[in-house]
């Protein structure tokens, strides 16, 4: 009886590992069979007016770029709102230098970014406008146009993602090429993948664009330390999943410190681990509930852990179930293991050569293991403390001639 029972958790074991690859593989599979994404053809009525949403800590020394691309592209009855949250620094004289509209916040009980949205959009109601385009304050639109991101959400009447990318800093290192190639894979491979198979997109914090009426249907307040993903599982949820656009494209820039690069993945990776444990069974559930298969295709994307770790985790389980085949308690499991390993081999190079061989080199992914043991007391980190409260990143200096 015993037998039976290791042997089963062995199997599930197994299992579990080989479906999260399984579906990585069919969105990378269907991504890289994609044709070159076309821009829209929706344009964005005159009359409609746009409202572009940026919360700002602490930005003063990197912000002005952002906000005149931004003002670049607007029209004269859109508005460009500022919110300066608990801010120690001149970022809301800065921003106001620019021709912004600037709102300060002071309150440091209630802190993080979903706080600040929350406080923007109260202001915003006095006057809704049609479209709220939300954007980070370190981030540049380097391809495609604000508008069009707008057009896109207003004529689906959806939340609209637009693609999400890192440059590397300027001293690179094979763990910056990485961190760039894994943030590809998840904002930029996948949402596509999950795209062209007629399936919803994660939202990602910034280069997101909201019809109003969809915008007020959820309660953004939140100190989440991963709040974008929330509010994105939220709205889809309540009938409004997001949209992938990967015409118009965000860049940000990887932080040049070593301290700041462990603190950003820190937050990011462990909020994505608090969201997956919370929201997978919320979205099984209600994909039961509402009859939604979307919202199952949702959970299956939000079960895949990230990258590095999915990694660790099938070297891991390969190596339980070899061992275990190995003292005579069966190979299937381990076969399995190995099945799903040549998946993840596939998906990962099915997304590097269609997606980043032009910007990552293919000796900074043969460097995979350093970059594996750098990750591995982040993971331990959240087993013992996880990360709970959310932290501004150090920034880098905005590089405003960013390629497209």
């Amino acid at each position: 009886m015993l037998l039976l029972i290791i042997q089963t958790v062995l199997l599930l074991l197994a299992i579990a590992v080989a479906v999260p690859i399984g579906v990585l593989l069919m969105e990378c599979g269907v991504a890289a069979l994609a044709r070159s994404s076309a821009k829209p053809s929706v344009t964005l009525p005159d009359i409609a007016a746009i409202a572009v949403l940026m919360p700002a800590h602490n930005e003063a020394e990197t912000i002005t770029p952002v906000l005149e691309g931004i003002q670049r592209q607007l029209r004269g009855h859109d508005r460009l709102l500022v919110i300066a949250d608990n801010c120690s620094d001149a970022t809301a004289a800065v921003a106001r230098a620019t021709g912004a509209e600037v709102l300060e916040r002071q309150d440091t009980q209630r802190r993080g970014k979903g706080y600040a949205l929350d406080f923007g959009i109260q202001a915003l109601a006095q006057n809704p406008p049609d479209v709220v385009v939300m954007m980070d304050a370190d981030c540049l639109i380097t391809g495609g146009s604000l508008l069009d991101l707008a057009a896109q959400s207003l004529t689906m009447n959806r939340p609209t993602q637009a693609r999400y990318l890192f440059d590397v800093p300027a001293q690179q290192s094979p763990k910056s090429f990485i961190s760039a190639f894994a943030i590809t894979v998840k904002n930029w491979v996948r949402p596509l993948g999950m795209l062209k198979l007629g399936l919803p997109s994660l939202l990602f914090g910034t280069g997101m664009a909201f019809p109003w009426s969809v915008l007020t249907s959820v309660d953004v307040a939140s100190g989440h330390i991963v709040e974008d993903m929330k509010l994105g599982f939220d709205l889809a949820i309540a009938g409004h999943p997001p949209l992938f656009d990967p015409t118009v494209q965000v860049m940000g820039q990887l932080p040049d410190s070593s301290s700041a690069a462990t603190s950003q993945r820190t937050r990011w990776e462990h909020g994505h681990l608090q969201v997956l444990q919370d929201y997978v069974p919320q979205l099984a559930f209600q994909s039961l509930k509402q009859a939604r298969f979307d919202l199952f295709a949702l959970a299956l994307d939000l079960a895949i852990p990230p990258l590095t770790l999915l990694v660790m985790l099938w070297v891991l389980t390969l190596g339980v179930t070899g061992v275990a085949g190995m003292v005579g308690l069966g190979w299937w499991p381990v076969g399995i293991t190995a099945i799903s390993g040549s998946g993840l081999a596939g998906a990962i190079a099915l997304a590097w050569f269609r997606f980043a061989r032009q910007d990552i080199p293919l000796s900074s992914l043969i460097a995979f293991a350093g970059y594996l043991l750098w990750k591995i007391p982040l993971y331990v980190k959240y087993l013992v403390k996880p990360q709970a409260d959310w932290v501004r990143t150090e920034r880098s200096k905005v590089n405003s001639t960013a390629p497209k």
